[in-house]
C-alpha cells in the first residue's frame, strides 16, 4: 500500500465536538491545528450526560472516558412530578445490560481537559479567531484559513464553531438560521456539600423542569428550564428560582439554597429552524451545533457532536488529500438524516415536557406512567443506536 503523505486539518473551535474531531484525526495520522478564539482553556458549561452512543463513539475515537477522568457517575434519568411522585424510574442495570453502559455524567471542563490531553502540545491555538475560510471548492487546491495572526493551509477544514457558526452563515446564506424553542435554561454545578442525591432525576411541572445529576466527585449538576419570552433575564436570580421551584420535592429546595447566582449560566434554547442541505462543502465540513443545533431535551447535543467526530475520523482514516471531498460527502450521507431526526424528536419532546395547561399536564403525566416498557426500550434503541 502506498504511503499516505502528511495530511493537515484545521479545526475551527475547541468545544467538545471540535476537540473530539481533532483527537479522532490525530490518532489516524493527521496533522491537526485547532483555532480557538478564547484566550485560553475555559470551564464554560456545567455538566454533560454522555449517553451510551456517545460513549461508544469515544471508544471508537480511542478515549476511555472513565479512565481518563478517573470515574464517572451513572446518570440514567428518572422522571418525577413536583410533589415527588415518580412518573418513570430509571434502571441503570437494565441499560448496562442492553447498551454496555448507562449514561454517565461528567463536568464539561473535565471532558474538554481529557480530550485536550489526547492532542500534541501546541495543537490548540488559543486567542486565534478565524476571520475567513477560502478555497474550499477548489478541486485540486487547499483551503486557506485566515486568522488575525496569519494564514493556515489545510487539506480539510472542520467547522466546529458553535450554534451561531459564522462559517454556516457564510456558506449557507439562504438558511433561515436559529429558532427559539420558547424556553430558557439555567445550569450550574454545586460543590460537594453534604450527602448527594442517590440518583439522577428530572422533574416535570407546568412549563418548568428541574434536573438533579450527581457527579462522581460528589458535586451536583443542576439544570432548570422555564417557558418565558426570549431574552428574559430575572433581576434576582435566586428569588426567581425559589419562586418557580422552591416548593418542589426534596432535595430541590435545599439545593436551591446552596446555589451561587454568579455561577449559574443562563441560555435561551434554540435549534436550527431547518436542516442544512448537507454537512459539507468541498473540503469544509460542519459538525456539532454548527451542523445540527438541537434543543437539549434528549440530552443529545454534545453526544451527536461526538458521534460526528467518530464518523469523520473513521471515514478519513485512510483517505489521502485527493480523496477528502468524497469522504466528506460520505460523512454528510451518514449524518444528515440521523441528526435531523433527533433535532425534530428533541423539539417534540420539549413541547410535551413544557406543557402548561393543567389538563394537558395531567394527561401527559398519565401517558408517561402508562407507556409500556417495550415502547420506552424501542425509543432508547433508536436514540442510543449510533456511535460512529
Amino acid at each position: 500500500m502506498a504511503e499516505i503523505r502528511s495530511r493537515r486539518a484545521v479545526v475551527v473551535g475547541a468545544g467538545i465536538g471540535g476537540l473530539a474531531a481533532a483527537v479522532a484525526l490525530h490518532r489516524r495520522g493527521w496533522e491537526v491545528t485547532v483555532c480557538e478564539r478564547a484566550p485560553g482553556p475555559t470551564a464554560v458549561g456545567a455538566g454533560i450526560v454522555l449517553a451510551p452512543n456517545a460513549l461508544r463513539a469515544l471508544d471508537t475515537i480511542g478515549l476511555d472516558i472513565t479512565r481518563a477522568l478517573g470515574g464517572a457517575a451513572p446518570a440514567a434519568l428518572g422522571l418525577r412530578r413536583p410533589d415527588g411522585r415518580w412518573l418513570r424510574r430509571a434502571d441503570s442495570g437494565a441499560m448496562t445490560a442492553r447498551y454496555g453502559s448507562p449514561p454517565l455524567a461528567v463536568h464539561r471542563a473535565a471532558l474538554a481537559d481529557a480530550l485536550t490531553a489526547g492532542l500534541p502540545g501546541g495543537a490548540i491555538r488559543y486567542g486565534t479567531a478565524v476571520t475567513a475560510v477560502d478555497g474550499v471548492d477548489a478541486p485540486a487546491g487547499r483551503p486557506v484559513v485566515r486568522t488575525a495572526s496569519g494564514e493556515l493551509g489545510a487539506d480539510l477544514v472542520i467547522a466546529a464553531d458553535g450554534i451561531h457558526s459564522p462559517l454556516r452563515r457564510r456558506y449557507h446564506p439562504e438558511h433561515p438560521g436559529l429558532r427559539y424553542s420558547g424556553e430558557t435554561a439555567w445550569r450550574t454545578v454545586l460543590p460537594a456539600r453534604g450527602p448527594a442525591p442517590a440518583a439522577a432525576a428530572e422533574t416535570w411541572g407546568r412549563g418548568e423542569r428541574f434536573g438533579v445529576v450527581p457527579l462522581a466527585d460528589g458535586r451536583i449538576y443542576l439544570y432548570a428550564t422555564a417557558v418565558v419570552p426570549e431574552g428574559h433575564r430575572p433581576a434576582d436570580l435566586r428569588a426567581e428560582l425559589l419562586r418557580r421551584y422552591g416548593t418542589w420535592h426534596d432535595p430541590v429546595p435545599a439545593l436551591l439554597e446552596w446555589i451561587d447566582p454568579a455561577a449559574v449560566l443562563q441560555h435561551d434554547l434554540h435549534e436550527l429552524a431547518a436542516p442544512l442541505p448537507r454537512h459539507h462543502r468541498g473540503r469544509l465540513v460542519w459538525l456539532g451545533d454548527a451542523a445540527h443545533a438541537m434543543t437539549p431535551n434528549l440530552g443529545q447535543g454534545g453526544c451527536q457532536a461526538i458521534e460526528d467526530a467518530a464518523v469523520l475520523g473513521r471515514l478519513l482514516a485512510g483517505t489521502d488529500a485527493v480523496g477528502v471531498p468524497a469522504a466528506l460527502a460520505a460523512y454528510s450521507a451518514a449524518r444528515c438524516a440521523r441528526t435531523d431526526a433527533l433535532r425534530v424528536r428533541s423539539r417534540r419532546a420539549g413541547r410535551i415536557a413544557a406543557l402548561t395547561h393543567p389538563l394537558a399536564v395531567a394527561a401527559r403525566d398519565v401517558a408517561v406512567r402508562a407507556t409500556p416498557a417495550r415502547t420506552v426500550r424501542r425509543a432508547m434503541d433508536d436514540l442510543f443506536g449510533g456511535g460512529g
